[in-house]
């Protein structure tokens, strides 16, 4: 148990830097997707550009950070088995099944504009982007509140979040539509 906290430090280190390579990589898919629709020699000058940039941000940070962090996650839970047992831990694991499920939806995502495939509008990757966010949300309060936390108000919560981010979406988009430069 001595190391216990190093360990911990360096789980919610590498929960960090995961997401915020999740946090990053959508707004690179829309920028990418966008340059598609640039005229050449445009077109393929940014395609290229961020091509390289998703790469490196993907293999150099994203992954390595999902994995480091698995491996904290999984040593916290060997030291500390009893959380196994609690309601809120199963609850944040169905979180994190999800979170991963959302990354290799991304690494899918990512393949796909690495071969000039765009499958996907812009206007879906900025809503595909608050996915992230939202599962953020949820394991930081089941973390933090663990028993007391209120299961009704939390969903709630989640959804007028949810709300929230594509209310905001659709704002910013009739802001860029009138000013593309916004």
């Amino acid at each position: 148990m001595e190391y216990y906290n190093y360990i911990k430090a360096l789980h919610l280190i590498f929960v960090v830097t995961w997401f915020a390579g999740l946090f990053y990589i959508p707004r690179l898919f829309i920028y990418h997707i966008e340059a598609w629709q640039k005229p050449s020699p445009e077109k393929e000058i940014l395609t290229d550009q961020l091509k390289l940039m998703t790469k490196r941000l993907w293999y150099i940070i994203t992954w390595p950070s999902a994995i480091l962090c698995t491996i904290f996650a999984i040593w916290l839970l060997l030291l500390i088995p009893g959380w196994l047992q609690q309601g809120w831990m199963h609850v944040k694991l169905l979180f994190v099944a999800l979170l991963f499920g959302y990354h290799l939806k991304c690494h899918q995502i990512f393949k796909h504009l690495q071969r000039d495939e765009v499958k996907y509008t812009s206007r879906f990757m900025r809503i595909w982007n608050e996915g992230s966010t939202l599962i953020l949300f949820a394991v930081v309060f089941l973390v933090v509140l663990k028993n007391a936390f209120n299961w009704i108000y939390g969903v709630i919560g989640i959804f007028v979040l949810a709300i929230l981010l594509m209310l905001g979406i659709r704002l910013y988009k009739r802001v860029r539509d009138k000013n593309p430069n916004a």
